[in-house]
């Protein structure tokens, strides 16, 4: 059994000059309230365009938290807040089935949503919970819905997780399962500040900054459709597959791959990379998907999908070493 969203907006129209119009004054107002992180904020916006999710990774502090309600009131969406914690369960997220005494005697279900059900999820600190409530995440990320005590509940739309990510390396954290990891459409990183940024910070602390409503749900949508319609050329689509390719282990993969690499993107990193890359083209006033829109989307896009082995950690050796040595085998 199904259960719809109530009052999903039917996608807005919107043409290629609109859509920049909108994509600029978004980043606008998100980036009164955010100082530096210009990168992450472009990619958050790529993957609300998108109806992606995005990973975002940083050490506390660095404004993961106060990015994500940004966009939130640029749009006039609404949010939801989880805080990751290792007590935490998963109908803490879904929500649950309920059962009370009925009028007539008898008890009627009646099921309360989580904070899920919302536009915007904010997963704060997700590796701090354990791997089985970060799975409760998999079916709303993935099909955009809930089931709970075997009815299906429909998330609204847009739907978009938005993730922050402590270092692996920080005390109390666990390792997201690839499965997971291959849902976010990008992994952001947040660099911590320089030093002209920490003086802005900290001259700005005690200031209140009010976020403007700029677009709403509607034009989001409608921005998503224009996306998708971008054109892509065949021999654009044929190096997204022999990148892809590329960087899978196997006896006959480059030596790079075959001695670092575990586990390499499947088909939904080739699928990032295209409409990430169609946003991209977008934003950058072109209407075509071009080898420089993959190159510009390329590390976010696959740095999460490219699983190293121990080999790799003792060696020194990084996602984006690995990415950057199969652009460098294909060219172009």
């Amino acid at each position: 059994m199904t259960q719809a969203p109530a009052g999903s907006p039917a996608a807005e129209s919107v043409d290629p000059d609109r859509f920049r119009t909108a994509a600029s004054a978004i980043e606008a107002q998100v980036e009164r309230v955010i100082v530096g992180q210009r990168e992450a904020v472009r990619g958050v916006l790529v993957c609300l365009i998108a109806g992606g999710h995005a990973l975002l990774e940083g050490v506390p502090g660095v404004g993961k938290t106060t990015m994500v309600r940004a966009f939130a009131q640029a749009l006039e969406l609404s949010n939801g807040r989880v805080q990751f914690t290792p007590d935490l369960m998963p109908a803490d997220i879904t929500g649950t089935t309920i059962y009370t005494d009925d009028p007539i005697g008898g008890l009627r279900s009646e099921f309360r949503q989580g904070p899920v059900f919302s536009s915007i999820l904010l997963a704060d600190e997700i590796n701090r919970a354990s791997p089985r409530t970060q799975s409760a995440l998999l079916e709303a990320m993935q099909e955009g819905t809930v089931t709970v005590a075997g009815t299906t509940h429909t998330l609204p739309k847009p739907f978009c997780v938005l993730a922050t990510q402590n270092p692996i390396e920080m005390h109390g954290t666990y390792p997201l399962p690839e499965a997971q990891l291959d849902r976010f459409l990008l992994k952001l990183r947040f660099d911590f500040p320089s030093a002209p940024e920490l003086l802005a910070i900290m001259a700005e602390e005690h200031e209140v900054v009010e976020v403007d409503a700029v677009a709403d749900a509607a034009q989001l949508l409608g921005m998503n459709v224009l996306a998708r319609n971008v054109p892509a050329a065949t021999n654009v689509l044929e190096y997204i597959a022999r990148l892809i390719l590329e960087l899978q282990p196997s006896p006959e993969a480059p030596e790079m791959v075959r001695d670092y690499v575990r586990l390499g993107p499947g088909p939904r990193g080739g699928q990032a990379l295209t409409i990430a890359g169609r946003i991209h083209a977008l934003l950058d006033g072109r209407h075509n998907l071009a080898v420089e829109d993959v190159h510009a989307v390329v590390f976010p896009a696959l740095r999460h999908r490219v699983a190293l082995n121990f080999d790799a950690e003792r060696a020194g050796i990084t996602p984006e070493m690995i990415i950057q040595s199969a652009l460098d085998r294909l060219g172009g």
